[in-house]
């Protein structure tokens, strides 16, 4: 038993006529005839009546024809669920992402996203960038939106878009009385609260360096992995941070947010997959997050 003889069957039964049956498959009649007989004698049971006006199912017959409608439809539901998810139109989407993109261009990504494809599932996980390494490596994610530089042989990292960064600094501090950019190197002798360098080497290094190009090295009092954590010790006067533009978004009582003069520095953010795997889901979200980005600029 095969679909083909299947699809005969069903074209017969609806037809009520061997003749009519062949025409609406594009077949001739006798291979159709073969193929309908060969049916029945694999089941055993004749399925339909044979007379000179044509035929009829018979009990066993009809019994057969409603079940094998719901298998055709089935089946046809199946391959058209299979080509949608060959397409990346259907199925689940594990996201990572650092704390820095849901303060930014993360929520309008997803409401692009969704609407352009509601029938794939996005799971979202907030990872810092190294552990966001290994969870795509251990397959429970499958892209991730991270800092760059990333280099690893096994994945690939690619920059989407740029942040400069901003001073965030306890409100009211007497060393920022007046408006406007703040000059870095009035705050040499002052403690920074910095994210570990094994958490995101490209941050931590970039945020290091604008320091020194300001003529002094930070004196770090305290590591925070997240940036609410950071923010949140900023808050409680236990420092100063240097941190991505869109942090601003995250407003807390004991913060202010001020440009840099004379600091030109951008931490590289982007997507994060395994190397030569081919998601199509992955590669719609990717699209779309190019195009918030593009869209924010």
């Amino acid at each position: 038993m095969d679909i083909r003889q299947l699809r005969y069957f069903v074209a017969v039964a609806e037809e009520k006529n061997f003749s009519r049956a062949a025409e609406r498959l594009h077949v001739s009649q006798p291979p159709l005839s073969t193929q309908v007989k060969a049916l029945e004698g694999e089941l055993g049971v004749e399925l339909f009546r044979r007379s000179n006006r044509g035929v009829a199912l018979t009990v066993a017959g009809q019994l057969f024809y409603d079940e094998v409608r719901i298998v055709l439809r089935r089946l046809e539901q199946a391959r058209l669920k299979a080509q949608s998810a060959g397409r990346g139109d259907i199925g689940l989407l594990a996201v990572g992402f650092v704390s820095i993109v849901d303060y930014g261009v993360l929520p309008p990504t997803l409401k692009r996203f969704r609407a352009q494809f509601p029938g794939v599932e996005v799971e979202l996980h907030e990872f810092t960038t190294d552990a966001q390494i290994k969870e795509i490596r251990a397959g429970r994610l499958d892209l991730g939106i991270g800092i760059g530089p990333v280099e690893e042989l096994d994945l690939v990292f690619e920059a989407i878009w740029r942040e400069k960064l901003v001073l965030a600094a306890p409100a009211g501090h007497p060393l920022l009385r007046r408006e406007g950019p703040v000059s870095l190197a009035v705050l040499a002798n002052e403690s920074f609260v910095i994210t570990p360098r094994d958490v995101a080497a490209g941050l931590h290094d970039l945020i290091v360096e604008t320091c020194r190009e300001q003529g002094f090295t930070p004196r770090i009092t305290q590591r925070a992995r997240q940036m609410q954590t950071i923010i949140s010790l900023v808050a409680s006067g236990m420092g100063f941070a240097l941190v991505p533009e869109s942090v601003r978004n995250l407003q807390r009582s004991g913060v202010q947010y001020r440009s840099l003069r004379g600091a030109s520095a951008r931490i590289e953010l982007g997507i994060l997959r395994p190397r030569d795997d081919a998601n199509p889901p992955a590669e719609h979200f990717t699209a779309v997050l190019k195009g918030a980005v593009a869209g924010a600029d």
